[in-house]
């Protein structure tokens, strides 16, 4: 059974309508946005990261506010960045595949489509690629050719309890996680869903590449968390540091492999 701490590192403020992609009753009402990554600790004591967030200089040029770089909020939960061996990018845009350099002893774990995506045609249209940095893609290009990413075709498995699983939509190589843990198997979903809203009223958030194969994402989340809502966790909602239990005075780590106060 595996720890999952989910670390909030920057946050936005915006309206409703921007997490939506159909129109909503409350366009203008405050509906902030968190920005996480997600440290998994196994029975062992191995660690595996999701996602490395997005540094003070993308955040400035972006519009986002870092409240501590992602490297802090590792130390704070007592892991060195230097010790992390694997990371799960789920995807690769700004606020998910930043600060690879930070980690450089790390083999990364990514989608064959997600690199193809983001370093093919589709790059030619500023709508698709104004979410990426290049100099994100290119670092994670470049540790392709130091034998440091290893790559997936739909599902693969991390490590006994940990896997893989493409479902695409938000990018071509979207992947959320399963983990298994002591209240059953947990989904990141990541960005296959931000906020438990997308899915329970059916209405996406509007950065996406198929709408289609966003909305069958929701119903393989599910199936991979056994059929249980309450086991798939989205990625940006700040309602995850309200419901889940608290390693810190502020919330700012929470424990989402322990029971949710629904």
């Amino acid at each position: 059974m595996w720890q999952v701490l989910a670390l909030r590192y920057a946050h936005q403020e915006r309206p409703a309508q921007a997490n939506f992609l159909v129109a909503v009753a409350d366009p203008h009402d405050a509906m902030p946005i968190d920005y996480f990554v997600w440290l998994l600790r196994g029975p062992d004591g191995r660690e595996i990261l999701v996602d490395t967030g997005f540094d003070e200089a993308t955040a400035a040029r972006r519009g986002r506010s870092i409240l501590r770089p992602v490297t802090d909020c590792l130390r704070a939960v007592g892991t060195d960045p230097a010790t992390i061996r694997e990371v799960i990018v789920s995807h690769l845009h700004f606020d998910h595949a930043g600060n690879l350099g930070q980690f450089p002893n790390a083999t990364f774990h990514i989608q064959d489509r997600e690199v193809a995506f983001a370093t093919g045609r589709h790059m030619c249209a500023t709508c698709l690629r104004s979410t990426f940095e290049v100099e994100d893609v290119v670092t994670l290009v470049r540790a392709v050719y130091a034998d440091r990413v290893v790559f997936h075709d739909g599902e693969g498995e991390i490590a006994p309890g940990v896997s893989v699983h493409r479902v695409g939509g938000h990018t071509d190589g979207m992947q959320v996680v399963r983990v298994a843990t002591q209240r059953g198997p947990l989904v990141l979903a990541v960005d296959a869903a931000h906020f438990y809203a997308n899915m329970e009223r059916q209405n996406p958030f509007p950065i996406l590449f198929d709408l289609g194969a966003m909305i069958q994402g929701w119903r393989r989340a599910r199936q991979l968390a056994g059929g249980d809502d309450r086991l798939v966790v989205p990625g940006h909602d700040p309602i995850v540091r309200r419901i889940y239990p608290a390693m810190d005075d502020g919330a700012e780590v929470v424990r989402l492999d322990l029971p949710p106060r629904l």
